[in-house]
């Protein structure tokens, strides 16, 4: 099957938010967790701040990296018509 420009553009789009959303998780999964270990000086609500914002705040970036991610697939399908119809 030969691929049309239209069909390049939306997988260039589509591997470059894959990537984008990637290096954000790499970010806050090893970069953000090699710093806390500085941060658990401080407590907050009783934890260390380093603990806390790697147990809590992580969990809230990686839901927000799944919203981010459909949100602009299902709007990318719709520009280049590639959506399931329903």
């Amino acid at each position: 099957m030969k691929l049309t420009e239209r069909h390049r553009a939306y997988w260039r789009r589509n591997l470059a938010l894959t990537l984008s959303l990637l290096l954000i998780w790499f970010g806050v999964t090893f970069v953000a967790g090699y710093y806390a270990s500085a941060l658990n000086r401080f407590d907050f609500l009783g934890f260390p701040l380093g603990f806390y914002l790697f147990a809590q705040g992580s969990l809230i970036v990686y839901l927000a990296i799944i919203v981010i991610y459909v949100w602009t697939m299902n709007r990318l399908d719709r520009r280049y018509r590639v959506h399931e119809r329903r």
